[in-house]
């Protein structure tokens, strides 16, 4: 199946479930085939897990999901070795992180003990068990909600797991239509029991593999390091972003420009994603956060005074 018909009946599948939050699909959609991960990060009931739901559902692929509690273990996560007195020996009973898509439900309710357990699992595709190296799928993808620091019960996410998050999104309120839209879909059923899937894993593998082929020239590439190096050295940084976080928006654009059917990155794709993809790593000095500035804020300053490729 060609690239852009796969992409397009996961778009249309999650529209129908997912009012007004077209722009926030792509995105999510990018973040995806590039083999990274997402963190959906907004107030209760906008619609987080429904999101990551009708994904899971929308593929003929393995789904989990996991809510995050403060008793929450490790091992409730990754699985656990138990001794079997019959055989005399232990066997593996493995977690809901072998998966292919895993829903982390308000990660930021559990201890950070146990959101450090997703970090490996998350950035090397792999869990260290017992002395064992086991490898998760090719198709990893953890898709994680979280509520907004200041709620009660929170835990805020250490800085190297939000490294570990391709993109941060926030779905926000829809317009007035479409919240009555969404009462209409809801009166007689939930619009997820309509959900079935519609592509395989196989089609979105393919897709995966060909995001290297999208080609990025050296003056994207030099656009992308511009733009890192600049959030280093910004007022009110502390650390700004990482090599990780060039890769990152390198892939995702890479995965964008497939997605709209293109061979090679253009600028308006990485200035569509530099917001998602690297706001969250930026450490802000505490004075700058107490004075209302934000990450996004000082990102777009760095946007608007970097020049850009032509």
């Amino acid at each position: 199946m060609p690239h852009h018909i796969v992409y397009q009946k996961i778009f249309d599948n999650l529209e129908q479930v997912i009012k007004g939050q077209s722009g926030t699909i792509r995105k999510l959609m990018a973040a995806f085939f590039s083999g990274g991960h997402v963190l959906l990060e907004d107030v209760p009931g906008t619609g987080k897990t429904t999101l990551a739901k009708a994904l899971a559902r929308s593929i003929d692929a393995d789904y989990r999901r996991i809510q995050f509690t403060p008793d929450l273990l490790p091992t409730d996560i990754l699985g656990v070795s138990i001794f079997d007195p019959r055989e005399q020996k232990f066997s593996f009973h493995s977690g809901p992180v072998f998966t292919n898509i895993l829903l982390a439900d308000e990660i930021n309710r559990a201890s950070p003990r146990t959101q450090s357990a997703l970090l490996e699992a998350m950035a090397e595709s792999q869990v260290s068990l017992d002395g064992e190296l086991r490898p998760l799928d090719k198709l990893f993808f953890v898709i994680a909600t979280q509520n907004p620091i200041d709620y009660h019960g929170t835990y805020p996410l250490p800085e190297a797991q939000m490294d570990r998050f391709t993109m941060r999104q926030k779905l926000g309120y829809v317009e007035i239509d479409e919240e009555i839209s969404i009462l209409t879909d809801q009166n007689y059923q939930h619009p997820l029991e309509q959900i079935t899937p519609c592509v395989n894993k196989a089609d979105v593998l393919k897709i995966k593999e060909s995001i290297s082929s999208i080609r990025i020239s050296d003056e994207i590439k030099n656009y992308i390091v511009s733009i890192m190096r600049a959030t280093r050295t910004a007022e009110g940084v502390i650390n700004g972003a990482s090599p990780r976080a060039s890769i990152s928006l390198m892939k995702t654009a890479q995965a964008l420009a497939l997605i709209d059917g293109m061979e090679y990155v253009i600028p308006d794709h990485i200035q569509e994603l530099a917001l998602p993809v690297v706001a969250h790593r930026l450490i802000l000095d505490p004075k700058m956060r107490f004075s209302g500035r934000t990450a996004e804020e000082i990102l777009k300053g760095i946007l608007d005074n970097i020049p850009v490729p032509v």
